[in-house]
């Protein structure tokens, strides 16, 4: 009997870790190529806004985190830097900085979403037309899958 319980419980835990590597994991293996930092950099060049993403948040931790640059053209938003590795990622314009999902969550309608995010050594995204980057003052990553906080960074 303890030996099918030991079994059990090792077969059960081996299950849950292999499911955990696979979520962190699969992204990171399926993920298109990142821009190259020289793309990245020229479309960065004429930003009507810049700002780094900020560090030690409430909402980080060391599954959840990013680094590097913001930029805002009035067409598109891209990032120089890296986030951290995951599934569903989506970056939303935000009326006011949030470091946390529990300061996101309750104007998250408020927001704007801008599009997915499949790499994580920099990216850029198209602006919605008829979207005003005035409207808001913060560049959000956002996890979809698992409501979780990547990064913010305040632009004005």
């Amino acid at each position: 009997m303890r030996r099918i319980l030991f079994g059990t419980v090792s077969h059960a835990a081996a299950l849950a870790v292999g499911f955990g590597l696979g979520v962190y994991l699969l992204p990171i293996l399926t993920a298109p190529p990142s821009p190259d930092a020289a793309t990245l950099e020229a479309m960065a060049e004429n930003a009507v806004y810049t700002a780094e993403l900020a560090q030690d948040l409430r909402g980080h931790d060391f599954l959840h985190w990013g680094k590097g640059t913001i930029s805002l053209t009035q067409t598109q938003i891209v990032h120089e830097g890296e986030l951290s590795p995951g599934p569903d990622f989506m970056v939303y314009l935000v009326p006011k900085f949030v470091e946390h999902e529990d300061d996101f969550l309750p104007i998250k309608d408020q927001s704007q979403g801008i599009g997915a995010v499949k790499t994580f050594k920099g990216f850029s995204l198209d602006i919605p037309s008829g979207v005003n980057i005035e409207d808001y003052t913060t560049v959000l990553v956002w996890c979809e899958a698992f409501s979780e906080f990547i990064a913010a960074a305040q632009y004005r």
